[in-house]
């Protein structure tokens, strides 16, 4: 794509976000440049809303569903649903579920998370959300449960080391 292929819109928010950011794309064709761009503006609270804008004008989705992956991570709760919208239809599944999987990670974290605990619970999550609670959350029953139950050896390990 070249740069006159960029859609209006893209080339819009690109710009926007140049001016809240410092960052310069000299391509707007360029994938790797525009990716660049949206790693600054996602340390960004105040670019965080025209970098919202650039993911839906976003040619690539693949680019666009990294993009909002590494923005779930960074935006309140009540806020994920607008930034897996942005996304096309066909690539928001990954986005969708990682979006549950940081609510349940900070419902455990919090101790507002299920009460019952189990093999059949651990097993509906992922490897990766799995790891993180095995971490990140000091729950006994958790991560008893995880000791015992989490996919790999990783997972129990972590889970054992964290209960001491």
């Amino acid at each position: 794509m070249a740069d006159a292929d960029v859609p209006p819109a893209l080339r819009d928010a690109v710009r926007r976000l140049e001016a809240l950011t410092g960052t310069t794309v000299r391509d707007l064709a360029d994938g790797h440049a525009r990716w660049e761009l949206y790693r600054a503006a996602l340390a960004s609270d105040a670019a965080r809303p025209v970098l919202l804008a650039a993911v839906g004008a976003e040619s690539d989705a693949a680019l666009a569903s990294g993009v909002v992956g590494e923005a779930l991570e960074r935006v309140p709760r009540a806020e994920r649903e607008s930034w897996v919208r942005a996304l096309a239809p066909a690539v928001r599944a990954f986005s969708t579920r990682r979006a549950q999987e940081l609510g349940t990670l900070e419902d455990l974290r919090s101790g507002a998370g299920v009460r019952e605990f189990g093999p059949e619970l651990v097993n509906g999550w992922s490897d990766w959300l799995q790891l993180r609670i095995a971490t990140e959350v000091s729950d006994p029953s958790v991560l008893r449960v995880l000791a015992a139950a989490g996919r790999t050896k990783r997972i129990r390990r972590a889970a054992s080391v964290a209960l001491g």
